[in-house]
């Protein structure tokens, strides 16, 4: 799939920048507020667990204050009664996968997002292709080939029905595997807890995907307009951006941003991400370049500071610095990383809770990669 070369956005000086980050970040977090008091109860950060061998224990349910749409029916604990083992065996399958490969958990994250853009939190992004629907979300062009962590769905899955079956939807083992996910890829840093009662849906089409999803190139003013149609704000739009901060991304998403000469993108980052690039690879198959080469399989505030030294791959990335709201944002984020930890964890449970299937148009699937008969 082409990318188009997006708008070019106004950059931070980086002769500045090493002065800001160096001396002015006291004065800074000094002046922001005790990110405490901006959240919920049900997200508060724990001990971090060994990397190696992080606990799988699940926390006592909070109770939390989920977004409108999804009041009446998801709430923390909901497997307590009819599967107590869910979160513990999704949480194993998920550490036993990034524990062999960060990547993967990057995947997962991932994948939670491209599946609750696109007819909301449903698993649909999970639907192989049928005879009568030989183009699911899974093939569209953002997502073929790119998309990682059905795997380790499918382990959590099999574990569960052996255990409960049919109680269990695959949109909420998605929901908690990227919760996990996160709690690994930070050493136990973000940690919180994932409201559940999703049903899985029925309906997967390719082309919504290329409808829904922002892709690379998209500006500011798309970006916002993207996540407002989900019910997210710009606040939620800079927060889950830090996911940036793990994976790889296919050249073939950004080659455009690169070619010619990419004002937005500090030269010698250019020139080395130009190197492992070649600039006529189109294809989703093509090489991938690690989205952070700091702190590639760590998930941390790294993106926020990469931003400011121009150290990114995407125009929508760069977007971030094009309003003064936003900047704002980033600043925050780079300079005090236990409140983007806070921050990911809320916009991660808001996100989670977009778009809610009912009884009317959704189920509980046996096998996450077909709906039932």
């Amino acid at each position: 799939m082409q990318w188009y070369l997006a708008p070019v956005y106004p950059a931070p000086k980086v002769s500045s920048l090493n002065h800001t980050l160096s001396e002015d970040s006291t004065a800074l977090t000094s002046s922001l507020p005790c990110p405490q008091d901006s959240f919920p109860s049900y997200i508060s950060p724990l001990a971090a667990p060994t990397p190696s061998q992080p606990s799988t224990a699940i926390p006592s349910p909070a109770r939390p204050t989920p977004s409108p749409s999804a009041k009446l029916r998801l709430k923390v604990g909901y497997y307590k009664r009819s599967c107590p083992q869910a979160e513990n065996i999704i949480r194993a399958a998920v550490r036993s996968a990034t524990s062999k490969n960060p990547g993967i958990g990057a995947g997962l994250i991932r994948l939670h997002f491209h599946d609750c853009f696109v007819q909301g939190c449903d698993a649909s992004v999970l639907l192989d292709p049928t005879p009568t629907n030989p183009q699911p979300e899974k093939l569209s062009p953002p997502n073929v080939q790119s998309l990682r962590g059905f795997e380790v769905i499918d382990l959590a899955k099999k574990a569960l029905e052996k255990v409960c079956p049919g109680r269990v939807s695959c949109a909420d083992i998605m929901a908690f595997a990227a919760r996990d996910a996160s709690l690994f890829l930070s050493s136990g840093r973000i940690n919180f807890q994932m409201p559940a009662g999703r049903l899985d849906g029925r309906v997967s089409l390719s082309s919504e995907a290329l409808q829904f999803l922002p892709p690379p190139f998209f500006n500011l003013s798309q970006l916002v307009a993207n996540f407002k149609a989900k019910n997210l704000d710009e606040d939620d739009l800079v927060v889950l951006s830090g996911a940036h901060t793990i994976g790889v991304s296919h050249c073939s998403s950004f080659t455009g941003f690169l070619a010619p000469n990419p004002p937005a993108m500090d030269p010698a980052f250019a020139a080395k991400i130009q190197s492992k690039c070649a600039l006529s690879s189109n294809t989703s198959s093509g090489p991938t370049v690690m989205q952070d080469i700091v702190t590639p399989d760590r998930l941390d505030s790294r993106y926020y500071t990469n931003i400011l030294k121009r150290n990114v791959l995407f125009a929508s990335d760069a977007a971030l610095m094009s309003s003064q709201r936003t900047s704002i944002k980033v600043l925050e984020n780079a300079f005090v990383p236990s409140r983007w930890e806070m921050r990911f964890a809320k916009a991660m449970v808001k996100m989670a809770a977009i778009e809610l299937k009912t009884a009317a148009n959704g189920e509980i699937r046996r096998m996450c990669r077909v709906i039932n008969n």
